[in-house]
Parts: C-alpha cells; sequence; structure tokens
C-alpha cells in the first residue's frame, strides 16, 4: 500500500460470498472493542499491530499471522509511533465448516492469535496481495482448504463434532436468516423451518456457525449497511433499508461490530481511495 506518512484509511477489495478483505494503515489506537460473526484472518505487513484479546494484549510483528475466533471480542492499532499497515480477510465459519465436513469435525479453536507460520502466511497473502482484482471460485475452493488446513494444524482445543442432522438442520436456519435478513425472524418461524425446538436450534448453531441466530441475521444487515455506506448512500437510508429503526439504532450496532462508527468507516475508506492505497505486488514479503 502506497501512502502518505501517518496517513489512516482503509481499502475494501470486491466481495466473495463468505470472504471480505482489507487492507489499512493506521497511527494510534484504531478501532475500540468489538466483535465479529467470522474469523478475522490477516498479516501485518508494516510496523507492530496490537490489540486486546482474551484477557491479554498482544502483539503482532510483520510477517506473523493474527487468527481471532467468531465473537471474539477485541480491539486495535499501532504498537508504535511508526504507525501500522496490515492485511486482513473476513471468513464465514461455514465455509470452513463445510471443507472440514461438518459432520464430523468442528470448528477448530486456535488459542494463539498471533503465529509464526510463513506457510498460513503465504496461504493468506495470496488472497490478500491484489485487492484490486475478484477472487476466483476456483481458487477460493483451493484457499480455504489450505487456510482450513493451516487452522486445523494449530487448532489445541479438541474439535466437536456437531453431527450431519444438526449441520443440516443449522444450514436451513441459516438460508431462511439470509432470506428474510431486512425483517425481524422469531423463534417460531425457525422452529417451523427446520423441525428443532428453539433451544436445541440455538446450541446446535452456535456449534456450526460461532454465534447465534439472533446475532447472524444483524450482523448481515450490518453488512447489507456497511455495503450501502461505502458506496455513498446516506445514513438514514442505510438504516431503514436494512431493517434498523432509525440511524441511531445503526450507529449503535455498527460501532459493536467493528469498533468505528458509520461515519467514521465511511470516511477512513474515502481517505484510502483519495490517497491512492494500492496493494503491494510483492506480497509483502
Amino acid at each position: 500500500m502506497c501512502t502518505a506518512p501517518g496517513a489512516d484509511g482503509i481499502l475494501t477489495a470486491p466481495a466473495f460470498p463468505g470472504i471480505e478483505r482489507i487492507e489499512a494503515q493506521f497511527a494510534g489506537n484504531a478501532f475500540e472493542p468489538h466483535r465479529h460473526d467470522t474469523y478475522a484472518l490477516g498479516v501485518t505487513i508494516k510496523g507492530v499491530q496490537t490489540f486486546s484479546y482474551r484477557g491479554q494484549r498482544r502483539f503482532s510483528m510483520p510477517g506473523q499471522v493474527i487468527v481471532l475466533h467468531p465473537d471474539e471480542e477485541h480491539d486495535g492499532g499501532a504498537g508504535t509511533d511508526d504507525g501500522l499497515q496490515y492485511r486482513m480477510l473476513y471468513l464465514e465459519p461455514a465455509m470452513l465448516l463445510e471443507c472440514l465436513d461438518a459432520a464430523r469435525i468442528g470448528l477448530p479453536f486456535v488459542d494463539q492469535p498471533v503465529i509464526s507460520d510463513p506457510v498460513l502466511a503465504g496461504t493468506l497473502l495470496a488472497a490478500l496481495s491484489e485487492l484490486d482484482r475478484e477472487l476466483d471460485e476456483l481458487f477460493v475452493d483451493d484457499f480455504v482448504s489450505r487456510v482450513a488446513s493451516g487452522l486445523a494444524r494449530h487448532a489445541r482445543a479438541p474439535q466437536r463434532p456437531i453431527g450431519a442432522i444438526a449441520w443440516t438442520r443449522a444450514r436451513m436456519a441459516r438460508d431462511y436468516l439470509e432470506a428474510h435478513v431486512t425483517r425481524a425472524v422469531t423463534s417460531g418461524e425457525l422452529e417451523a423451518v427446520t423441525g428443532l425446538d428453539r433451544f436445541a436450534l440455538a446450541r446446535h448453531f452456535r456449534a456450526a456457525f460461532a454465534t447465534s441466530p439472533h446475532r447472524y441475521l444483524l450482523m448481515r444487515r450490518l453488512q447489507q449497511a456497511r455495503a450501502m455506506i461505502g458506496a455513498g448512500e446516506a445514513l438514514s437510508d442505510a438504516a431503514f433499508a436494512t431493517g434498523f429503526a432509525d440511524q441511531s439504532h445503526l450507529n449503535r450496532h455498527f460501532k459493536k461490530a467493528y469498533g468505528v462508527t458509520p461515519g467514521q468507516w465511511a470516511s477512513l475508506r474515502q481517505d484510502g481511495i483519495r490517497r491512492g492505497f494500492r496493494p503491494d505486488r510483492s506480497g509483502g514479503r
């Protein structure tokens, strides 16, 4: 990324279903405590990346890999006055489960969020080195398989199978939520769709997607709102179109999910575009 010293900004890549990619540069504290419902997988390119995660302050040096599990709270920023440059990929848990065979293997949990693994770093940078290009479906198939293998290699917590029936019902609930993302969905609706009572479904859904049905629906709304804001839509219009009561309602949930307000996100993204952020073709190596 070619930027002026001290400039803050975010570059977002073309979206692929289940995968989001960004490149960012910051000085100081960038994001307040927040949590995603995806795996956050990244590589520090320049500077020292620091964040609080699972009760400890963490530090990532250039070339190291960051692995944040879904729904784990964290913040983020530069660890020194020299600033920070990094690339991050957000991967929906369902993509890993489908690759790993969910009926037999649970989601991998990597308890050490900063890893020195050149192979895994290279795998991630293969998708993060050219953010101006769209991902190819055949590339993604191989990429997710390699990421799954890399995470499983570092996972120390036992992987728990969720069972074929539970996985099928959880997917049914997810598909229903995706189809009705901008309106309130009741527990009764999901019970009717899946044939499970709400409490069993909640357990199976979390095992499959590392979050609750309610939060999954909320995060899909926020994703849509963020895309609209990035495209220049007014915050009030984005809030209305994605099922939030008003702009204030969107602001509260957006900050909890992403660590910045919608206005700050729009500003950082525009700064990234205006200052000519370009992916480093060397892949940061």
